[in-house]
């Protein structure tokens, strides 16, 4: 098992304790304003009829990304950041 299957194996397990499933999880991601990385996130969890707010860093170079979505099961938390690890540049906070 490697560290990342490491980490989600422990997020879930994490997750079953504290979280009342369902119910509505918050995602927060920071990325790059160089390409359409915001677009690629919002297309992601826009299917799911997510509650999504973004704000420009200081600088400009960045945007962070909150995201609200009802979700089922820690193993659905889960696929979303699966999912979300492939953009370019993401980083998951």
């Amino acid at each position: 098992m490697n560290d990342k299957d490491t980490f989600y194996e422990n997020l879930k397990n994490q997750l079953d304790d504290t979280t009342k499933f369902p119910g509505d999880y918050m995602y927060k991601f920071i990325v790059p304003t160089d390409k359409n990385q915001v677009e690629e996130v919002k297309d992601l969890f826009n299917a799911g009829g997510a509650i999504i707010k973004t704000k420009k860093s200081k600088t400009g170079k960045y945007i962070s990304i909150s995201i609200v979505l009802k979700l089922q099961s820690s193993t659905e938390v889960i696929s979303y950041y699966r999912k979300a690890e492939k953009i370019k540049g993401i980083i998951s906070l």
